[in-house]
């Protein structure tokens, strides 16, 4: 059962939180700035020589492929080369190609064979992956490794994963950002979603409270904000126990008999409303926006007057509009909401827990 009234009271959410989820949670920033320091002593603007024929994100069950489809959406389709997402390597793999992969399991005997595959063939590897296991000793002296330096539970890595594919991309001219600037932002909404402020001014945990007792349903404004959704859908199952739809906006609107339910369901104004009370309101509608762009302002109001009671997640004003910077911040809010709603609802701090979730 939900303990709403857990939210705004620190002293029992530091009861609570046994684990420290919610510090580790607010560890982004520092993620990023970790990251990029690992990718300059690694020397990962090397991969600059020449652009690439193909960029190949090997993917693992977990963030990695969340983090890979950003990645894509990130770089669109005028993106200047391939990039592809494969959980084993392609046999088309040879010496013009990068790969980047990521795995939380230092035992992960299967990327490994690949990560090998692809360092023989002398295609340009770069690894996120802890310095022990088969993984790293794979790509040993031919692949570029970026470790984690900030030790937080698998779920809790997005920002470690993110930083690490676009420092990447951005070694070979796919992406550009600024890595302090996304650190500070990270940091900025760590702040935001602090313990200590209320549900009314904290977005976190106002999140929790409105995905709380009803199947959220996560559509993203786009490309971006749907790999976004995706994240926030992970962030649920790994952390509060819940599930969530997830489509970007235009695949939701064909799918005409959950777009009504949603359309019918209770306004964003009545958290505290009964999910019994009306058909289609143990349903809530979530439109993820990401907007950059006249564009992109234009199709979030035509969703929203679609769903005049879907909530409209936006990262705020204060965030610059850059869709890197806006994806990173939102997702950074979905881990953290995700963990306040898992305490709330106790789907957290059980047995085995957090050993578990940081192994």
């Amino acid at each position: 059962m939900l303990d709403d009234s857990l939210l705004d009271d620190p002293a029992r959410l530091a009861d609570v939180d046994s684990g420290g989820l919610l510090r580790l949670a607010a560890l982004s920033g520092a993620q990023v700035r970790a990251t990029a320091e690992t990718a300059a002593e690694v020397g990962l603007d090397d991969l600059a020589d020449g652009r690439p024929r193909a960029v190949v994100l090997l993917t693992r069950p977990g963030v990695s492929t969340i983090v890979a489809d950003l990645l894509v959406a990130l770089t669109g389709a005028r993106c200047p080369v391939p990039v592809v997402i494969s959980d084993e390597l392609p046999s088309w793999v040879g010496a013009l190609d990068v790969v980047f992969a990521h795995t939380d399991d230092v035992g992960d005997v299967a990327l490994a064979e690949s990560v090998a595959t692809a360092c023989r063939r002398t295609a340009s590897v770069v690894l996120a992956v802890p310095s022990e296991g088969p993984v790293a000793a794979a790509g040993a002296g031919r692949a570029k490794v970026l470790v984690p330096r900030v030790p937080v539970p698998p779920a809790l890595a997005f920002a470690y994963i993110f930083a690490s594919g676009i420092s990447t991309f951005r070694a070979l001219g796919l992406l550009d950002f600024d890595t302090e600037e996304l650190a500070e932002e990270l940091d900025r909404e760590a702040e935001r979603a602090h313990p200590g402020h209320e549900s009314l001014s904290n977005p976190a945990k106002s999140l929790a409270l409105r995905m709380a007792d009803r199947t959220p349903l996560l559509w993203g404004l786009g490309p971006i904000a749907a790999a976004v959704a995706g994240h926030g859908a992970f962030a649920l199952g790994a952390h509060a126990g819940v599930p969530a739809h997830v489509a970007e906006y235009p695949h939701a609107v064909v799918q005409r008999a959950l777009h009504h339910a949603a359309a019918s369901a209770g306004s964003k104004a009545d958290i505290f409303a009964d999910p019994e009370d009306e058909p289609g309101a143990q349903l809530r509608a979530f439109l993820i926006s990401t907007h950059h762009n006249d564009q992109g302002e234009v199709f979030e109001r035509s969703a929203a007057r679609d769903l005049p009671g879907a909530d409209v997640v936006v990262p705020g004003d204060t965030v610059r509009a850059d869709p890197l910077l806006r994806a990173a911040v939102l997702a950074a809010r979905f881990d953290l909401a995700a963990v306040y709603l898992g305490l709330a609802a106790g789907t957290l701090n059980g047995p085995g827990w957090p050993a578990l979730a940081m192994s």
